[in-house]
């Protein structure tokens, strides 16, 4: 009976930790370096403002949207590999960069990514197609005082 209850226990303990682990830890390490890349091409992209880095993160179908006050805010892959090349994230000071890449959920050739930036943060979605890890879809929005 003993022996019993100690077996649940080590099951029940696997399932709660299994559970409760990080998505990145299940990732297999060479899609979950790609995923990474592809979202700090983007990120890095933007603060150096090295539009086809940007471009080449993005797949070309890309839809960018935020909340705003007046609905949905779009922008496209073109429209965001623009307003890199533009220099808009160079107003960044080095020292205050943030590109914090965290993989929320995979499965097989999709991945679910959380991005926090200086100013804003982004859930991406990025998908594997023709061989490399590109970013379909992003939902953001600023972070408070921004």
């Amino acid at each position: 009976m003993r022996t019993a209850r100690i077996v649940g226990f080590v099951l029940a303990a696997a399932l709660v930790a299994a559970f409760l682990a990080p998505a990145s830890a299940t990732v297999p390490r060479a899609d979950r370096d790609a995923i990474t890349a592809t979202a700090l091409d983007y990120a890095e992209g933007w603060y150096t403002g090295d539009g086809d880095r940007m471009r080449g993160a993005l797949h070309p179908e890309l839809a960018k949207r935020r909340p705003g006050d007046s609905g949905i805010e779009f922008m496209s892959a073109d429209q965001l590999a623009g307003a890199t090349a533009g220099g808009y994230g160079k107003q960044t000071p080095d020292d205050e960069r943030q590109a914090d890449v965290e993989i929320l959920d995979y499965f097989g050739n999709v991945a679910t990514v959380k991005l926090t930036m200086r100013d804003w943060v982004d859930y991406m979605h990025i998908a594997h197609v023709d061989g490399e890890w590109l970013i379909v879809n992003v939902l953001w929005d600023m972070k408070p005082g921004n």
